[in-house]
């Protein structure tokens, strides 16, 4: 493809930023700084799924160098990432108790959270990249698509109660001290996991699609048209399966890729091909390291509240912005701030740590 294309590390930095922006609000946010409570979609609600789209245009570019050959080599490779990212999951569930003394948490520490998905998508997807015909991508998402609209439809999928078949599977298999407590259904939980394959499969297809484009105006225009085309098919799948991050609805997937497909192909316009990298270093900071730099923020934002920095810092800020709302995105653009800088450090001693 020559030379690294800026602008996907620049959407994967973007989302990055937004997803500790959106995490670290303190006390009342902005309704659109927050997650829609069932159906319906936020401003909030697309930087995670930005993140798994930019994930498999990245999956496919990074298996690629391997020719998708299959071999001992590369499936370590894939499963010592995938049980790395599970497992520092894991563990900032454990910090989150751990802080408070409650060190023997095992009992009730929740399995499911953002990193653990994204571990599984990324093992998911790998493997079916080496195993699978690239041929049947396509036929692949539509099928997982359709297996889970019917788990929804005949599932009880969008009832916000225990009769939800996904909140059913997960308290069976898991128990109820080891899921989300939040909400009727744990929003990172097992049954989820399959639309978010295929959501990362439409960004794989996407990055094989770009990799096959001649010219950067071609791929452009690879973003361009899958992206319009899954922006207005969710959009019109939405009517019967609506919008919905807590399940992962496909309509979800659909609108939520379509958009970040669309965004990737404007930053590849203004950036690759029309060279307006000026703006670009803080988001680039971000992209480099980006899931490190997510990690530390949940520690980070763990250890401030335990030791009562978050409530101080915070009403620091409130006692010169009044209003609640604008005080707590002003907390949440610090904390981004407050990352950036350790992410800057890496960046200008040029380390990149790859989780």
């Amino acid at each position: 493809m020559g030379k690294r294309l800026l602008s996907l590390d620049i959407l994967r930095g973007i989302t990055v930023a937004g997803m500790i922006l959106v995490n670290n609000g303190y006390g009342e946010s902005f309704e659109m700084l927050g997650h829609s409570k069932w159906n319906g979609m936020t401003p909030c609600d697309l930087v995670f799924p930005f993140f798994l789209f930019i994930m498999g245009v990245s999956t496919y570019l990074s298996l690629s160098k391997y020719q998708f050959q299959m071999s001992g080599a590369v499936l370590r490779k894939i499963v010592k990432r995938t049980v790395l990212l599970f497992l520092i999951g894991l563990l900032i569930n454990w910090f989150d108790h751990a802080i408070e003394g409650d060190l023997l948490c095992f009992g009730h520490l929740r399995i499911w959270a953002v990193l653990q998905r994204i571990a599984l998508c990324y093992g998911i997807v790998s493997v079916m990249a080496l195993l699978m015909s690239h041929r049947y991508i396509v036929h692949t998402i539509i099928g997982l698509l359709v297996v889970y609209a019917l788990i929804l439809i005949f599932g009880h999928g969008y009832a916000e109660d225990s009769t939800n078949l996904l909140a059913q599977v997960d308290l069976r298999l898991f128990g109820y001290d080891h899921l989300y407590h939040k909400g009727a259904v744990d929003p990172e939980g097992l049954l989820g996991t399959i639309s978010s394959v295929a959501h990362t499969l439409i960004g794989f297809y996407c990055g094989m699609r770009m990799k096959k484009a001649g010219s950067l105006n071609e791929k452009v225009i690879v973003f361009f048209v899958i992206g319009t085309i899954l922006v207005i098919g969710g959009y019109l799948l939405s009517y019967g399966l609506p919008l919905n991050k807590r399940i992962w609805s496909p309509s979800y997937v659909m609108v939520t890729c379509g958009l970040a497909a669309l965004l990737q192909g404007l930053l590849m316009y203004v950036i690759d091909i029309k060279g307006h990298r000026d703006w670009c270093t803080f988001f680039q900071i971000f992209g480099v390291n980006p899931l490190f730099l997510y990690a530390s923020s949940e520690f980070l934002a763990i250890i401030f509240g335990h030791i009562g920095l978050s409530a101080a810092v915070f009403n620091g800020i409130h006692a010169v912005v009044a209003a609640p709302k604008w005080a707590s995105l002003c907390y949440a653009l610090y904390f981004v701030l407050l990352n950036f800088l350790l992410g800057y450090l890496l960046y200008r001693k040029k380390i990149y740590i790859k989780l």
